[in-house]
């Protein structure tokens, strides 16, 4: 396996793989063909069987993939099979929405420590974690090994954040502030923008633009 001829569309798709292996877990389902995949995820059969090839050789022909083994796979594939760490900044409606979604994920990918400018919020607690104050930021990363941050700031503070992020020894940044963010290289950055998605969406509201009723865009 070559990391370099992996594209992100690739990647994007393996936690959407995953979150239906493990709805098959749950239901006591042992194995799995590409069709059933790709008629229950809406995709072509052969582009999940490409994609997987990436990775190694998961399936048998005739039978499919074993569930259990496969998500196994993913799961190392993502890194969850190791505990990530993330650092959140920005307390307001969203922040706390992800700290409370946090509460029940069983992945190994955890907000443990949280960050606010405001000072009137520093000290409070959201679901067990002590909302910290900016300057602690950089300690709490290096003593907790945090690899991962989260922007839920206002556009006009992201970029600020990005850079103690950065400064702090962060590799990968999840942004939902609508602002495009410099970073060095070596760190890698995702966005969340709510708004851009809406307004896209928008566009397929005119019959002539939709493709049809149900069509994901994967």
């Amino acid at each position: 396996m070559k990391q370099d001829k992996i594209s992100e569309a690739v990647v994007r798709r393996l936690p959407v793989y995953l979150r239906y292996l493990n709805e098959l877990s749950l239901s006591d389902v042992q194995t799995v063909s590409s069709q059933d995949l790709g008629e229950k995820l809406d995709l072509n059969p052969a582009q999940i069987r490409k994609d997987l090839a990436f990775f190694g050789e998961f399936g048998r022909k005739g039978v499919g993939y074993n569930v259990a083994y496969l998500i196994e796979k993913i799961r190392q594939i993502l890194k969850l099979d190791q505990m990530l760490n993330v650092a959140l900044v920005g307390t307001g409606n969203l922040g706390r929405a992800l700290c409370n979604y946090n509460m029940y994920t069983k992945d190994n990918m955890k907000i443990v420590a949280v960050f606010d400018a405001d000072k009137s919020k520093t000290g409070s607690q959201i679901n067990h974690l002590n909302v910290q104050a900016m300057d602690e930021l950089k300690e709490t990363v290096e003593r907790l090994g945090i690899t991962i941050g989260i922007i839920t700031v206002p556009a006009a503070e992201a970029q600020n954040v990005a850079d103690r992020f950065v400064a702090a020894g962060i590799k990968g940044i999840l942004n939902f502030a609508p602002a495009v963010l410099r970073v060095p290289s070596g760190v890698r950055i995702h966005y969340a923008d709510f708004t851009a998605e809406l307004l896209s969406l928008a566009y397929y509201m005119d019959d002539d633009n939709r493709k049809g009723q149900g069509d994901v865009e994967a």
